[in-house]
């Protein structure tokens, strides 16, 4: 004979599962919410980093536009045939307007333009050190951009045997940017294979020679104390590190040349990529 079941221990099981579906689903209602606003905290976040980025870019890039504005005149390319000195030597492209520059920094001794990158086109200053300029402008702001500098132990008229020169490779092609496009694309080279140092006493002109990828602590950031047979076999050992074929051979290096060093991040901590021109002219400044 079956025993009838008892309502009340049917109805009090029936209600504690009742109680543990709503406290799983509360539970699971409770991390669902975690997750979800751990979620938008991320968003939030991000979003939030890639505003301030976009803004330090505007600000650096807005910067230097302005600058550029104020001291850069670009000269028609048929002006510069018509400025051609008597024994041929060329007209730099640009000319620069120093005594505005230095009402704002008198740190500047400079200014850099690359030919076949003519974005890359920037004041170049000297620090009292390596740091001072990495994350200021040329107004002194504070900005990942940063400035174009060369090495505090350089000497400041470009009259080293190798002159370091230090950029940021900045995302949007600002600043050392676009140097590794030497690399990237071959055809560039060949369509200018010269950048300018512009400075108030005299323009400089410099062929490229050697573009490559370097260890941080590499022989390639040699400074000498003058010219001498050092300073030619490391000129030599820079041509053979080239990663793209340029024009310069060994037998035309000479120990009284002035080389330029262009440096820049690569994304590695460990390693920068160089380019590096050697000077083939020096013209007054018209």
């Amino acid at each position: 004979i079956q025993k009838p079941k008892n309502p009340d221990r049917s109805k009090e099981r029936d209600y504690e599962q009742e109680r543990q579906y709503k406290k799983e689903k509360t539970a699971g209602d409770y991390i669902l919410t975690l997750v979800l606003i751990a979620a938008i905290c991320v968003f939030c976040y991000a979003a939030f980093n890639l505003y301030h980025i976009y803004t330090e870019y505007k600000k650096g890039t807005d910067e230097y536009n302005s600058i550029s504005e104020m001291a850069v005149t670009e000269r028609d390319p048929d002006e510069v045939e018509e400025m051609k000195q008597p024994d041929e030597q060329p007209t730099a492209p640009i000319s620069i307007d120093f005594s505005s520059l230095k009402s704002i920094n008198d740190d500047v001794i400079g200014w850099i333009y690359m030919e076949a990158l003519p974005q890359i086109s920037y004041p170049v200053v000297q620090g009292k050190d390596n740091s001072t300029y990495l994350h200021q402008t040329y107004e002194k702001n504070y900005n990942f951009a940063g400035t174009i500098f060369i090495d505090y132990e350089n000497k400041r008229d470009f009259s080293d045997c190798n002159t370091l020169v230090y950029g940021h490779n900045m995302k949007n092609g600002s600043m050392f940017g676009m140097l590794k496009k030497y690399r990237a694309d071959e055809t560039l080279y060949n369509t200018s294979k010269y950048f300018w140092i512009l400075t108030p006493d005299k323009d400089y002109r410099y062929e490229i020679i050697a573009a490559y990828t370097t260890s941080v602590n590499s022989d390639t950031y040699t400074l000498f104390k003058g010219p001498g047979k050092e300073f030619l076999e490391y000129e030599k050992k820079m041509l053979k590190n080239s990663e793209i074929k340029t024009d310069a051979t060994e037998e035309q290096a000479d120990k009284k040349d002035k080389i330029v060093t262009l440096s820049t991040c690569t994304g590695n901590q460990a390693t920068r990529f160089v380019v590096q021109g050697k000077r083939v002219n020096v013209v007054d400044p018209q």
